[in-house]
């Protein structure tokens, strides 16, 4: 065999290595991929540039919704499903936003309850029902935050009317070392209830913006002090109520004082 012919045997035998090895690579790689893919979770999502029609994305290999896009934006019925496969509840999108009426269902498919939205928030009455189709209760939301109104049904179309009330107590300690304190109680002693001291804004509950007065989960403590500065000669006072159904109920009421001095 000449010297070329040597040479090019070479090359070949060099070349055919080289291929073998980059397979061997490219399968090893593929492998690692294969095996992150299956460690990622089974909820996923899927880039929404552009995409025009319904996502269906899963849990646990079990459908947990489906989202209608229109041009990479939520546009439509958004659907959500419990893990037996029936449907739970119901969203509409616009431009992205939620808008319109959201419905919750019974595992029957009966409706349990729905919510106004506007603009993302709830904004109207929510309404409350019972299996047999009747209204269980309606609250009403602005903004998504919740106004004192409250109606609450029994099961046979029956408007509830009796709620425990509100009962202050008070001790005049003003003379003695400048002190008034009050007591938060209720008429029902079992019946929990968050206490704020604040006024309704607008018509409107928010609890985040005033002070709690709890000093256990049925009753309330308030001990004001001598400041020395003109003030308010009343404070206002909200209970939180949890109803049997689960709602809570709203009751205000102004505690007028004796000294315009207390804070």
């Amino acid at each position: 065999m000449n010297i070329n012919a040597m040479k090019t045997n070479t090359f070949f035998y060099i070349f055919i290595i080289l291929l073998i090895l980059y397979s061997g690579c490219q399968n090893r790689s593929n492998k690692n991929a294969s095996s992150k893919n299956e460690n990622l979770p089974d909820t996923s999502t899927v880039a929404d540039t552009g995409f025009t029609g319904i996502k269906q994305l899963y849990s646990h290999k079990l459908l947990a919704r489906e989202v209608t896009y229109k041009n990479g934006v939520k546009q439509g019925l958004m659907k959500t499903y419990l893990p037996s496969g029936k449907l739970y509840q119901t969203f509409w999108y616009r431009n992205g936003h939620l808008e319109d009426t959201a419905k919750w269902y019974f595992d029957d498919g009966k409706v349990f309850r729905t919510t106004p939205f506007k603009n993302d928030s709830m904004n109207g009455v929510q309404t409350q029902y019972y299996r047999n189709g009747k209204v269980r209760a309606k609250l009403n939301f602005v903004n998504g935050v919740r106004t004192p109104y409250l109606e609450e049904f029994f099961s046979d179309g029956g408007k509830i009317t009796i709620y425990p009330e509100l009962v202050i107590k008070t001790r005049d300690e003003y003379r003695q070392n400048g002190i008034f304190k009050i007591w938060l109680d209720l008429t029902d002693k079992t019946v929990k209830a968050t206490y704020y001291r604040g006024e309704y804004i607008d018509g409107l509950f928010f609890p985040k913006k005033y002070s709690k007065l709890n000093s256990s989960e049925t009753t309330g403590y308030l001990e004001l002090k001598k400041s020395g500065n003109p003030k308010d000669n009343y404070i206002g006072v909200i209970a939180e109520i949890s109803t049997p159904l689960g709602n809570k109920y709203l009751v205000y009421k102004k505690i007028d004082l004796p000294y315009n001095d207390l804070k």
